[in-house]
């Protein structure tokens, strides 16, 4: 199958594109991962990106539809792919299919998370950091620390990240709206959006997205 996903910040994207990914036996390929493999090989397109976010500036369109163009045609993205954060945006999505035409395959389907903005804004801002191993994370409300402020499995300092406070979500979600949910309607009429609710276990939501995905195929 070759899907894109989209959802808000905070809807679970990359936690259900590996579960889905995997489950689907195709490659998950992230906008993420892409910049880090790119600029870590020192790739030319790497470097271009690297130049930009070094100067504080968004990466031009061009870059990372080169970067995703390369990706997709690596031998494992032959029969499928999963894409996670790209396109992000409608002149993406088109030159997406421009992509695709040129090698007579379309898309399967838009797999659309669903989650509503206090919900996301509470997810992201509710997260809390250790300082002294970040890959130590705690939520106030879903996995609070036993003691407030305190990391459970190394007693490091528990912190809010900049970019997790509730004034910054709000700033990224009107970019979300802005920039992404367009690609939405793009896809909405060529027939390819499938809605699911991203509320819930991380298990239930996966076997939500898997049926809505079969339904979708029959």
């Amino acid at each position: 199958m070759r899907i894109v996903l989209v959802g808000p910040p905070g809807a679970g994207k990359g936690t259900q594109a590996a579960y889905l990914a995997k489950n689907l036996s195709i490659p998950h390929i992230s906008t993420g991962d892409l910049f880090r493999a790119n600029i870590s090989q020192g790739t030319p397109l790497g470097k271009k990106a690297q130049e930009y976010m070094k100067a504080g500036q968004l990466v031009p369109d061009e870059v990372t539809i080169g970067m995703a163009k390369a990706r997709l045609e690596e031998p494992d993205a032959a029969d499928g792919f999963l894409l996670d954060g790209f396109p992000r945006n409608l002149n993406q999505a088109k030159v997406l299919d421009e992509i695709l035409d040129e090698k007579s395959i379309r898309l399967d389907a838009v797999l659309d998370l669903e989650v509503p903005e206090d919900e996301v804004v509470k997810r992201i801002a509710g997260r809390r950091i250790c300082r002294s191993d970040s890959s130590h994370v705690f939520h106030v409300t879903y996995s609070a620390p036993k003691a407030e402020g305190v990391c459970d499995h190394c007693g490091g300092e528990l912190y809010q990240r900049e970019d997790d406070t509730e004034e910054t979500v709000r700033k990224r979600l009107e970019v979300y709206h802005r920039e992404t949910e367009p690609i939405i309607d793009y896809y909405k009429a060529q027939g390819l959006v499938v809605t699911i609710s991203a509320l819930g276990k991380v298990t239930e939501v996966t076997q939500r997205a898997m049926e809505a995905l079969r339904q979708n195929a029959a």
